[in-house]
């Protein structure tokens, strides 16, 4: 009798809402600590990235316009999805740099970054109608006018996640950056980006618009000089990146302007680190309006 030899799943990129293969035509194996093939994931190049990049700018407005309850209330219904595929997740997590005999320990350190980020998404729902009142200001003006600071989002914004805590530290870099009505390209953690896989397809079934969140695998050496380069990234948000792509992301800062806020020595289960206003601030900008007192 033959014996049946498994096939590893492979998991495509997340762009516009849909699933494509990379146009290179090639992957990456994901082994876990044994050096077993646990699944592939597509090699993203820098056409996949533009691709992207377009995918997000057509669907940025439409998000930004969306009222803040609006928004509010499609996070919340991410972080339900999440929670649906939390034994996925937390599977996904595990499966990549243990052996299978941690996975039947009583604790387990997956399903805790698991229910933290679900927790960290309903946070930054949370800030969606309230991160205005915080950001901006009623400024004083000797005259008869009201004059009013306002937040607005700045667009398109890169995200280079960091290779530990695949899933919490991507959502902890990408809630504040959606619940201010920004789009998103990231590029997912290099050693185990099945989690961020696992969770394009929580926001491919949740209420979020096609767009809003895409979703790439592959080498960070490789696509962050393409992140750092691209006229439409308005803002990055990173962690994790080394010496030379931190070098190379702040180059591209100074080369065509956009902000670049990279997170060091974080500790991704803190809440009083990682949930507040001011991970929101570095992807707004602000707009001053002058209105009439009498009118």
């Amino acid at each position: 009798m033959t014996t049946r030899l498994p096939i590893p799943k492979t998991y495509k990129l997340f762009i516009g809402g849909t699933f494509p293969r990379t146009e290179s035509g090639r992957s990456i194996k994901i082994a876990d600590a044994a050096g077993k093939t646990v699944a592939h994931t597509c090699r993203a190049s820098r056409k996949d990235l533009r691709n992207a990049v377009d995918a997000a700018a057509k669907a940025q407005p439409g998000w930004a316009s969306a009222t803040a309850y609006l928004r509010s209330q499609i996070l919340y219904r991410l972080a339900e999805m999440m929670e649906g595929k939390s034994g996925e997740l937390s599977a996904a997590i595990h499966a990549v740099g243990h052996t299978p005999e941690d996975q039947n320990q009583a604790t387990n350190p997956a399903a805790n970054e698991v229910q933290t980020a679900i927790d960290r998404v309903i946070h930054y729902a949370g800030w969606a109608d309230k991160y205005p009142q915080v950001l901006g200001c009623a400024n004083p003006v000797a005259g008869p006018y009201h004059n009013f600071t306002i937040p607005d989002p700045v667009g398109v914004v890169g995200i280079v996640c960091p290779d530990k805590m695949p899933l919490l530290s991507l959502i902890s870099l990408v809630a504040p950056v959606l619940c201010a009505g920004n789009a998103c390209v990231l590029l997912a953690s290099q050693t185990n980006p099945i989690p961020a896989c696992i969770l394009a397809e929580a926001i491919a079934t949740s209420d979020m618009p096609s767009g809003i969140i895409n979703i790439l695998t592959g080498l960070g050496d490789e696509l962050v000089e393409h992140f750092a380069s691209h006229r439409e990234i308005a803002a990055i948000h990173a962690a994790g990146v080394t010496p030379e792509q931190r070098t190379i992301l702040e180059l591209g800062a100074a080369e065509n302007l956009k902000r670049v806020t990279i997170r060091d020595t974080i500790d991704w289960f803190d809440e009083n680190g990682c949930e507040h206003a001011d991970w929101i601030e570095p992807f707004v900008e602000y707009k001053t309006i002058w209105h009439p007192s009498s009118a």
